[in-house]
C-alpha cells in the first residue's frame, strides 16, 4: 500500500457582506482577466419584483387605490406608495440591478429612499451615466 497524499488548494478571495447573506468575490487576476459579475442582490431583485407586481394589480384594475390594496395586501400605506415609486427608476437601473451590476453601496435602503424624477438624474446619482 502507499502512503495517503494531501494536496492543499490556497485560493484568494474576498468575502462581500450584503444584509442577510454573504457573497465571494474573487479577485482580479494578473493576465487583466475580469471579475466574474457577482449574481443580483435578492433583497433588491424581491423589491423590485413587489413594486412591478403592485402597480400591475392597480393598472389590472384588482384594486382602485393605494389604501385599498395595502389594506388588502395588509401592508403599511406608506411602505407600499414607497414600492410603487419603484416602477419610476429608468429602465437602466432596473436591469444593473436584475443583472448584478448595481452600483457599489446600493441596498434596499438607499433604493427606497427618494430619488430625482428624470432618468438621466437618476443614472448620474446611481453612477451609471
Amino acid at each position: 500500500m502507499s502512503a495517503a497524499a494531501s494536496i492543499t488548494v490556497r485560493v484568494p478571495l474576498a468575502i462581500r457582506h450584503r444584509p442577510g447573506r454573504k457573497t465571494v468575490v474573487t479577485p482580479v487576476r494578473s493576465g487583466g482577466e475580469t471579475q466574474v459579475p457577482t449574481r443580483a442582490d435578492p433583497a433588491l431583485v424581491k423589491a423590485l419584483a413587489r413594486a412591478f407586481r403592485y402597480q400591475r394589480l392597480l393598472d389590472e384594475g384588482r384594486y382602485s387605490s393605494i389604501s385599498e390594496m395595502a389594506a388588502a395586501e395588509r401592508i403599511e400605506r406608506g411602505y407600499l406608495g414607497t414600492l410603487l415609486r419603484l416602477t419610476l427608476l429608468a429602465p437602466d437601473i432596473v436591469e444593473a440591478i436584475l443583472d448584478g451590476r448595481q452600483p457599489d453601496g446600493m441596498d434596499p435602503t438607499r433604493l427606497l429612499a427618494p430619488f430625482p424624477v428624470t432618468w438621466a438624474a437618476q443614472q448620474e446619482v446611481a453612477g451609471l451615466g
